[in-house]
C-alpha cells in the first residue's frame, strides 16, 4: 500500500517551483548562484533587464524566502537565501522536455 502525501511536504515543494517558474527569475537565481551577491542596478546591467521588471521579481522572491538582501550605504544587495535552488534548476535543466 502507498503512503499517504505528507501535504505540507507537497505544498513547501509546489511553493517555491511556483516562486521561481519564469525565464527572468531562472536568470537571476543563476547570476547569484554565480556570484555571493548582487545589487538590483549590477543584476539589472548584467541581464539587460529593465530596472523596474527586476525589483518586482527580486522583492517577490525576498518575500518568498528565496533570497535574502542587505543594505550597503545606499546599494541593496541581494543573495540566494535557499541554497538549495540552483540544484533544482540544474536537476531540470537535464529533462528531456520539448516545449510548444
Amino acid at each position: 500500500m502507498e503512503e499517504q502525501l505528507d501535504h505540507e511536504r507537497v505544498e513547501k515543494i509546489a511553493f517555491v517551483l511556483k516562486t521561481i517558474a519564469h525565464p527572468m527569475r531562472v536568470a537571476i537565481i543563476d547570476l547569484l548562484n554565480a556570484n555571493e551577491k548582487m545589487s538590483v542596478n549590477d543584476i539589472t546591467a548584467y541581464l539587460g533587464l529593465e530596472q523596474s521588471l527586476t525589483s518586482h521579481h527580486l522583492a517577490n522572491m525576498k518575500m518568498k524566502g528565496i533570497l535574502g538582501s542587505k543594505r550597503e550605504g545606499k546599494n541593496i544587495f541581494y543573495f540566494l537565501r535557499l541554497k538549495e535552488v540552483p540544484e533544482v534548476i540544474k536537476i531540470l535543466e537535464e529533462v528531456n522536455v520539448i516545449v510548444f
